[in-house]
């Protein structure tokens, strides 16, 4: 049988077991196969790693599943009470994360001396902690290994922003990515972007996002999927005891590691 011969249910069936970059692709093929790649059979599949974590029936019916396959893409969907976003990657369908500042445990975060929980409206979340005063510096959160997709290298990255920042140029930030029970990965970072002639200039420093944010990677790991484990995330710098502020905290996002920042909201 030629591929000419094949029906365009068959072609979608075909394209529903391969990435939505090979269907994108695939499409070019004849008219047949750019029409099997318009179905909603094809983009019905590549949605399957969301169906648990956003129920179908807040879709709208209406949507093609190819539209909207793309628009959670392009914007992160808040979920768990708005304490993290979740999108796709375009390229593969793998799912991506932002834990929110709520989301984590942020040492005396709930001191209103020391952070200011705050809305801002370039934040995707309803609220970020805005830093005031502290020495002792320490983020850390977690994810389950199963809210993850399965065989994918996933880097971690901190989300953040510097406004009249002070007490981060006397000595470098710690941050560590891991999973319990394995290696973890850990190194000096250098968190203020506006530094000069300094010496924390050697060390890794932040980039900025498309969104306009900073972030810096954390770390990598590899995520088999085949048992439960915990991620763990931690940046903190508690040996200066020098008084820091200016810190703005959005969150720390998990996204396969080829990505760069590909959000908007």
């Amino acid at each position: 049988m030629e591929f000419e011969d094949l029906t365009e249910g068959c072609i979608a069936e075909i394209l529903s077991h391969t990435t939505p970059m090979d269907a994108c692709k695939l499409s070019l093929v004849s008219r047949a196969f750019c029409s099997a790649a318009e179905s909603d059979c094809v983009w019905s599949a590549f949605l399957l790693n969301l169906t648990s974590i956003i129920p179908p029936s807040s879709f709208p019916s209406s949507t093609s599943k190819k539209a909207l396959y793309f628009n959670l893409c392009n914007h992160p969907t808040i979920i768990d009470q708005g304490k993290r976003s979740v999108q796709l990657d375009k390229k593969t369908g793998k799912k991506c994360y932002m834990l929110s500042a709520r989301n984590l445990d942020i040492i005396c975060g709930d001191a209103v001396h020391h952070w200011e929980w705050t809305s801002l409206p370039e934040s995707r979340f309803e609220v970020v902690a805005v830093l005031r005063a502290v020495c002792w510096f320490d983020i850390s959160g977690k994810i389950s290994t199963l809210a993850l997709s399965s065989n994918t290298h996933y880097a971690a990255f901190l989300v953040f922003k510097m406004m009249n920042a002070s007490g981060f140029h006397y000595h470098p930030t710690v941050i560590s990515v891991g999973i319990s029970g394995g290696n973890t990965n850990t190194k000096y970072v250098c968190l203020d972007l506006n530094l000069k002639d300094n010496r924390l200039n050697e060390l890794q420093c932040p980039k900025v996002r498309s969104d306009g944010w900073l972030e810096i990677e954390m770390g990598e790991f590899l995520n088999s999927g085949t048992e439960e484990g915990q991620v763990e995330m931690k940046v903190m710098e508690t040996t200066s005891h020098i008084q820091k502020c200016g810190f703005i905290f959005e969150g720390i996002e998990i996204r396969p590691k080829h990505l760069v920042c590909q959000t908007s909201f």
